[in-house]
């Protein structure tokens, strides 16, 4: 089974395409800023309505939060002076 030049020639321009994919998504793979990046903007997405405001479930979750952080604080302030 001998190859003609110009099928060689074919087979090393597509085997170059793969590696230079390869390469790519190796390069994405590594860019953890941009990883980063696009983290950040999921979570954007997801916590807020199409005209950028706050979710109204997320803003009712957040403030129970922060109610229970000040409640903990309070409670150890409370215990510390006993």
């Amino acid at each position: 089974m001998s190859q003609t030049p110009q099928e060689i020639q074919a087979d090393i321009e597509r085997q170059r395409e793969q590696l230079a994919g390869t390469v790519d998504q190796l390069t994405q793979k590594l860019d953890v800023k941009a990883q980063a990046k696009n983290k950040v903007a999921g979570v954007k997405d997801r916590a807020t309505t199409a005209d950028g405001s706050p979710e109204p479930g997320l803003v009712g979750a957040g403030a129970g939060a922060a109610a229970g952080v000040v409640l903990a604080l309070l409670i150890i302030a409370w215990r510390s002076r006993r």
